[in-house]
C-alpha cells in the first residue's frame, strides 16, 4: 500500500531551479527585467519561432493573441469543446462568439473533417478563426488545418499549452514543432505547475509575425510604449504613451528565471514522459476494458496526460482515489458548462465529445512519478478492471 498520495500531475523543482530564483531575488529587478528577454529568447529557440512573448498565465496569453487578431463582437470563431475553459473565454473576452466543433475519436483532438463540413455549411465568411488544442500533449497536424484555414480566410491560434516539445511529421516528411508559427498564427503555452515547464503560474505567445510580436508586446503592459518611432508626441526620455487599451499580463523575473532552469531540462522530462507511457502501454496490453492513448507513428506525442477508456469511469476513479492515487478527469466537455448552455448549446451537440467524457480518466503523469509508485497505479487499475 502506498501511503503517500499520488497526484496526476506534479512540480519538479530541483535545487538549480531554487538557485536560479535566489539569485534573481537579489538581483537589480524583480520585474520588467533581462531574465524575461532571456527566457522568451530560449523559449523561442526551444520550439523554432522567431518571436516568443511571456505572460503572467496562457489564459492572459490566449486573451492577447484574440485582441491582437482583432476578434471583434460578434465574430465567430470555432473551438473543441475538449478543453480547458481558456480556450473559448479568451473569445469571449473580447465579445466574439464562440461555435464547437466535435473531436476526432482516436486522437481526442478537433476533427479535421468536422471542422471542413461546418465551413462548407456556412457561407463564406461566417467564421473568422478556429482555436485547435494540441490536447494532452498529442501534435495537431496543422498543416492541414492551414489549407483549410487559408481556404476561408481564417487565422488560427494553437492552443498548445499541454505540448511543449511535440511535433508532427509535415508532408515533406519534415518534424513541425508545436508552437514553431509555421502554420498557426500565434501558440499559446502554459507553466502551470503541472505542465512539462513551471513557473508557479505562467504563459508564452508565439508567432513568427513581426506585425503580432508587436501587439502582442504593446498589449501586454497597458496598451503603452515608450519607443521613439511610434510616438505621437515626444516630451523627452520620460516620456510615454498609452495607445490601446491593453492589459497588465507581465510575467516576473523570478518566475521567468526558473522557467529558464526547468527549459534546461525539458528534453530529460519528455524522454521521461515516454518511459512512463511504455510502461503504462505494456500493463494495459491485452487487458480488456482498457483503452489506451492513441499515437501515430509520424507524430511525437508531448504525454501531458496519460487518459485511458474505461466503461465504469466513475467506479475506477473512486477506487483508486481510495488507494490515494488521485487520478483526474480532463475535461468535463466544455459545450457543456451551465454558461455556454446559456449561449444555445446544449447536450447532444457533440456525440464524440460527450462519448469520450463517459469514459475518460487521466492517470498520474510526471517526471518523478518514481516507478514504485507506477506499479502501484497500474496494479490498482488492474485490479478494479478485472474485479
Amino acid at each position: 500500500m502506498i501511503s503517500k498520495p499520488i497526484p496526476y500531475g506534479r512540480q519538479h523543482i530541483t535545487d538549480e531551479d531554487i538557485r536560479a530564483v535566489i539569485d534573481t531575488l537579489k538581483s537589480d529587478y524583480l520585474t520588467q527585467g533581462p531574465k524575461i528577454r532571456e527566457f522568451e529568447t530560449k523559449f523561442a529557440g526551444y520550439v523554432g519561432a522567431q518571436y516568443a512573448v511571456a505572460v503572467n498565465n496562457a489564459t492572459s496569453g490566449l486573451h492577447l493573441a484574440a485582441t491582437a487578431l482583432n476578434v471583434k463582437p460578434g465574430d465567430k470563431v470555432i473551438v473543441t469543446s475538449m478543453t480547458f475553459a481558456a480556450s473559448a473565454n479568451c473569445i469571449r473576452y473580447c465579445g466574439g462568439e464562440v461555435v464547437f466543433c466535435d473531436i476526432d475519436k482516436d486522437t481526442y483532438l478537433m476533427d479535421i473533417r468536422k471542422l471542413e463540413a461546418m465551413l462548407k455549411a456556412s457561407p463564406r465568411g461566417t467564421y473568422k478563426g478556429i482555436v485547435p488544442v494540441d490536447f494532452a500533449g498529442y501534435p495537431l497536424n496543422l498543416e492541414e488545418f492551414r489549407k483549410l484555414a487559408d481556404e476561408y480566410g481564417l487565422w488560427i491560434i494553437e492552443d498548445a499549452c499541454h505540448a511543449p516539445g511535440g511535433y508532427f511529421t509535415d508532408s515533406k516528411g519534415k518534424k513541425q514543432h508545436c508552437g514553431n508559427g509555421c502554420f498557426a498564427d500565434c501558440a499559446v503555452f502554459s507553466f502551470h505547475p503541472v505542465k512539462h515547464i513551471a513557473t508557479g503560474e505562467g504563459g508564452m505567445v508565439t508567432t513568427n509575425s513581426k506585425e503580432l510580436y508587436d501587439k502582442l508586446c504593446l498589449y501586454r503592459t497597458h496598451g503603452i510604449t515608450k519607443d521613439p518611432a511610434l510616438l505621437h508626441e515626444h516630451h523627452g526620455g520620460w516620456y510615454y504613451e498609452m495607445q490601446e487599451l491593453g492589459y497588465n499580463y507581465r510575467l516576473t523575473d523570478f518566475q521567468a528565471a526558473l522557467g529558464v532552469s526547468q527549459l534546461e531540462r525539458a528534453k530529460a522530462g519528455l524522454d521521461r514522459r515516454h518511459e512512463i507511457v511504455r510502461r503504462y502501454n505494456e500493463a494495459f496490453s491485452g487487458i480488456d476494458g482498457i483503452k489506451t492513448p492513441f499515437n501515430a507513428a509520424d507524430a511525437y506525442h508531448a504525454y501531458h496526460l496519460y487518459v485511458i477508456q474505461v466503461a465504469d469511469r466513475l467506479g475506477l476513479y473512486n477506487y483508486l482515489h481510495e488507494n490515494n492515487v488521485y487520478a483526474q478527469v480532463h475535461y468535463a466537455p466544455l459545450h457543456l458548462m451551465p454558461y455556454y448552455q446559456q449561449l444555445g448549446n446544449k447536450k447532444g451537440d457533440l456525440p464524440v465529445v460527450e462519448e469520450y467524457y463517459e469514459h475518460c480518466l487521466s492517470l498520474p503523469m510526471y517526471p518523478t512519478l518514481t516507478e514504485e509508485e507506477q506499479e502501484f497505479v497500474i496494479e490498482k487499475v488492474i485490479e478494479y478492471i478485472k474485479q
